[in-house]
């Protein structure tokens, strides 16, 4: 009974202060503090709140420590778990703090019921995340300073200091602010304020844009689509009261059959023929030959808005690797995991590329890696990001940027991965059996080998196929290799 009022209750001055309860945690296991004596509270909720056993006041500093390093695994999940709004998520962050000095590999057993709880309140952060930036409607409010854009947001979690920088990002031009019942924040063009929560009685109500919203939206609004379940799962129907368009969704809905029918009777039309791009006349072509150096040119990249592929990408990646670099590898574009990482050849493809190197023992290090396309493109499948084909607009919108890589490098090689990073060579379609084992002419003048891209390899169904490629994909790279001098 005695241990009982050895109750330690630890006051952290916020519920989504996640810094600060890592630091706490670091000095309770430093002093060898078991989760069973640990009273987690948050701001007032200690005074508030009491506890019968708990002697002491709430402790407001505990003695410094060596920070807590736990693995990869767990704090990735923790980072968001300790925003969710379970009252016991600080008992299991810590509870698995202490546990996971015992057994290290823990978070490998999903099975267990730490594991299991902590990954279900990090995926209920992340949705409630991914709901705020795609719900989230601005509204316009003069002021004796200028225009100003007001939100109003219902969170299940405490997520808006961890999802502002998203909006500071998309909508860095402009003066916002984010009011929720938790906690409100507001970019007034150079940095990000947080404060309390708000009532929903100071958010406006409308404004003059939004009846021209009503009306884009039911002009792409697709009937022949329309899968009701589906789209309530993705919208669910409690932020409908705070998006415009939302009294449309019930009439629309009503109308599809109809309107899908006719749709379905209407003559087909005649497709247009596709225009023809030429590369000379982008507006990247410019920015290009100004870049004296890689780092600059990167820079360049990223600002790109040449085709309509930066409206929807997380990013431009630029190339990477060193300039005197003997052997260049130029891939097709950036994938989903490139797109938020910016960096080439890092996703599952770049594993098999990697292996190769490996394998091969060539250091990453000491060759460029690039694509023929800087910005990823894709179809919104669910939640997933399904890679497009880019097509030759894209391709000849990139040719300024591959083009000046390959001057400021000036490799004794280059190697094209795939068929469309041959086309952007070339400058001309390529079916890659015509140009594989053959050394042509890059642009600039440096010689060039294809081979297909690591992704193939990937999709190859056949196990035995699958080893007969990647046999002959190590040969090619090998041969580059040798070519190149490196």
């Amino acid at each position: 009974m005695n241990a009982l009022f050895s109750l330690q209750r630890i006051a952290l001055s916020g519920p989504a202060e996640v810094g600060e309860f890592f630091d706490r945690a670091a000095a309770l296991l430093a002093q060898g503090a078991s989760p069973e004596t640990i009273v987690w509270s948050v701001g007032d909720e200690a005074a508030a709140t009491g506890n019968l056993f708990c002697g002491e006041p709430p402790q407001p500093m505990l003695a410094e420590a060596a920070p807590v390093a736990p693995p990869a695994a767990f704090m990735d999940l923790a980072r968001r778990a300790l925003l969710h709004s379970a009252s016991d998520r600080h008992d299991l962050c810590y509870r698995l703090l202490s546990r996971l000095r015992a057994q290290p590999r823990l978070m490998s057993n999903a099975a267990d019921p730490d594991v299991a709880r902590l990954d279900l309140l990090a995926r209920a952060v992340r949705r409630d995340m991914h709901k705020m930036t795609a719900f989230v409607r601005f509204r316009s409010v003069p002021t004796e300073t200028g225009e100003e854009f007001i939100a109003w947001f219902e969170p299940d979690h405490h997520i808006v200091a961890a999802t502002a920088p998203f909006f500071r990002k998309r909508f860095s031009s402009m003066r916002w602010s984010i009011l929720t019942p938790r906690a409100c924040v507001r970019w007034d063009g150079v940095r990000l304020a947080l404060g309390p929560g708000a009532d929903k009685r100071n958010a406006p109500t409308g404004d003059a844009l939004e009846a021209l919203w009503r009306t884009y939206f039911g002009a792409i609004f697709n009937p022949a689509r329309l899968n009701l379940k589906a789209m309530t799962r993705e919208m669910p129907k409690k932020y409908w009261r705070n998006m415009p368009e939302a009294d449309l969704i019930a009439p629309l809905t009503r109308a599809a059959p109809a309107r899908a029918a006719e749709m379905l009777a209407a003559a087909p039309t005649n497709a247009r023929r596709a225009a023809t791009y030429k590369p000379a006349d982008s507006a990247a072509a410019g920015a290009a030959s100004e870049a004296d150096d890689l780092a600059s040119l990167a820079a360049s990249i990223k600002t790109c808005t040449a085709c309509d592929l930066c409206r929807f990408a997380t990013q431009a990646v630029p190339g990477e690797g060193p300039r005197d670099a003997p052997l260049m590898f130029v891939g097709e574009q950036p994938g989903d995991e490139e797109d938020i990482q910016g960096r080439p050849f890092v996703g599952p493809a770049g594993k098999v590329f990697a292996a190769a190197l490996e394998r091969l023992e060539i250091e990453r290090e000491k060759v460029f890696v690039s694509n023929a396309v800087k910005h990823f493109k894709f179809e919104p499948r669910g939640k997933k990001r399904i890679h497009k084909k880019p097509g030759a607009r894209e391709i000849a919108a990139c040719n300024p940027w591959l083009h000046r890589e390959l001057e400021l490098v000036k490799p004794r090689l280059v190697v094209a991965l795939g068929a469309t990073a041959a086309t952007a060579l070339l400058g001309r379609a390529t079916p890659l059996r015509e140009v594989r084992n053959q050394t042509l002419e890059a642009p600039g003048g440096a010689p060039m080998r294809a081979t297909v891209h690591p992704s193939y390899l990937l999709r190859l169904p056949d196990r035995d196929a699958k080893k007969a490629e990647w046999r002959l994909f190590l040969q090619d790279i090998d041969e580059a290799r040798r070519l190149s001098g490196l």
